[in-house]
């Protein structure tokens, strides 16, 4: 079973909706996280909102830290604009997606990097089948 894990810095927008977004694509085939470097401790109401847009759901979705991930070797490391914040987890494969923080840029932006991630989330998920 792949195993992924994406991190920004707060874990709640676009690791969130990387996670929601990969779970609807790769199903239960795959074991699939999200986590902060520096959790914010909620996730953003517009990632709710843009998610819900999409038909997902992000109930049972709660910002979390690096600590609280199975320690494991992962299959795929995507980080998210963290910068020097990204952890080093131990990963037989590591991507950046170098994307922009959707709460600043206003639900317009934010929809973007959403469909922005659709497409990298379904690329990655079809590369691994």
């Amino acid at each position: 079973m792949p195993s992924v894990v994406f991190v920004c810095v707060a874990n709640s927008f676009r690791s969130q909706m990387a996670e929601a977004l990969a779970k609807s694509m790769a199903g239960k085939d795959w074991d699939i996280w999200s986590a902060g470097s520096s959790p914010g401790g909620r996730l953003h109401p517009l990632a709710i909102e843009l998610m819900r847009e999409a038909g997902l759901s992000l109930e049972g979705h709660y910002s979390k830290g690096l600590a609280e991930l199975p320690q494991r070797r992962w299959d795929y490391v995507v980080t998210m604009g963290c910068g020097d914040a990204c952890p080093m987890l131990p990963a037989a494969h590591r991507l950046d997606w170098d994307l922009p923080d959707p709460a600043t840029l206003g639900p317009e932006g934010a929809r973007k990097i959403r469909d922005q991630l659709t497409t990298l989330v379904r690329g990655l998920v079809d590369a691994a089948a």
